[in-house]
């Protein structure tokens, strides 16, 4: 039997809180919360943030809040910039600096099959996508020194 080693393992779940995204968060480590850049998305935060704190108490007492990053996020709009700050203001260092900006290539590519990174590697939302990374990475090294 073939023996993998992988340093990050992604769940991608749907927004709902369903069965399915419980038991994903039973199994990981860390939760990376998208939060888009919308009206009613603080208010579905709050919500799974409370079930986190459940699948902590019950299930999996390790469980952490990797971060939240907004996504579909529109500079040009007053409602993304509030979110923003509603967010920071209440959340802090949990925001990733990064943003996911609204962006067409990154809508087109799961219906070619592809992830954004091979499907337009130089649109701005892969090069956001490679950015987040890249402050995870950071992130994850800081807290390991």
């Amino acid at each position: 039997m073939d023996q993998y080693e992988f340093d990050f393992i992604l769940i991608d779940c749907p927004p709902s809180l369903n069965l399915l995204t419980v038991n994903a968060m039973v199994a990981a480590h860390t939760v990376l919360v998208p939060l888009q850049s919308e009206f009613f998305a603080l208010e579905g935060l709050s919500q799974l943030m409370l079930s986190v704190r459940e699948v902590r108490q019950s299930a999996n007492p390790n469980l952490r809040i990797e971060g939240i990053v907004l996504t579909m996020f529109d500079r040009r709009n007053n409602l993304s910039q509030q979110v923003e700050q509603d967010a920071r203001d209440n959340l802090g260092d949990l925001v990733f600096q990064t943003v996911i900006p609204r962006n067409v290539r990154v809508s087109e590519a799961p219906s070619y099959a592809m992830p954004v990174l091979s499907y337009d590697t130089q649109s701005q939302g892969a090069r956001a996508y490679r950015a987040l990374a890249e402050e995870i990475l950071r992130k994850r090294t800081q807290q390991a020194a």
